[in-house]
């Protein structure tokens, strides 16, 4: 069963569980999207298929708050304003170190590398613009509990540009260059949008689980 954040006729706010995929692939895992349809069938007893507008990512290791769309036109304007950066998108991470500073903007070109799926910072000819600002919320034992706000989403960003700095996400198995074992400290966090029918805000967050790293710093953000 899936935890609800948030729901109405237009809209769906659910919890994506850690290292399921948002939408099927080559892996024929159970994916986050058609778990969030079978909810949908069931509840309201609908028969045949499901309609539920896809908008936005996260990566397989991460966990928290996804919005989908119930209807075409709920899907179409959101999407509308994903483009135009009106979805805000709120990110907690625990960095394996102490950041330089405790708030920043970080500036930088990103390259994929599509063959092994790796991202790697890059020069303006080659790479695309990926901008975040992060506050800090807590130091403890080495490591840092950061607030991130995503300007722009570009494929493993976060992750990226906190270890091009030396300040890697803990147990990052991709950009860490020593991530011991254990769950990567990425959490989708917040997510604040206009609603695209009733037009009001509309604020979902989800609270990381319980489990290390992030037992280290729960009075920092469980409030």
């Amino acid at each position: 069963m899936i935890k609800v954040l948030y729901e109405d006729n237009h809209l769906l706010g659910a919890e994506k569980p850690v290292n399921m995929p948002v939408c099927e692939d080559d892996s024929h895992d159970r994916d986050f999207l058609n778990e969030c349809r079978e909810y949908i069938r069931v509840k309201y007893q609908k028969p045949g298929n499901v309609y539920l507008g896809l908008v936005h990512r996260l990566d397989r290791p991460v966990g928290g708050a996804m919005i989908f769309a119930k209807t075409s036109k709920a899907a179409s304007r959101l999407s509308d304003a994903i483009r135009k950066n009106e979805l805000h998108k709120t990110y907690l991470a625990v960095l394996d170190g102490i950041p330089e500073k405790k708030s920043d903007v970080l500036v930088d070109y990103l390259w994929k590398d599509r063959s092994t799926n790796t991202v790697t910072v890059s020069d303006e000819a080659h790479g695309k613009r990926s901008e975040l600002s992060y506050d800090t919320l807590a130091v403890k034992d080495g490591k840092t509990l950061v607030k991130i706000r995503l300007k722009t989403g570009r494929s493993h960003q976060i992750r990226v540009q906190f270890s091009s700095r030396g300040t890697p996400l803990m147990y990052d198995q991709r950009y860490h260059p020593n991530p011991g074992k254990g769950q990567i400290a990425l959490w989708a966090y917040e997510l604040e949008l206009i609603h695209p029918v009733k037009k009001e805000t509309v604020v979902i967050r989800s609270l990381p689980p319980d489990t290390d790293p992030w037992n280290l710093f729960k009075e920092a953000y469980d409030n």
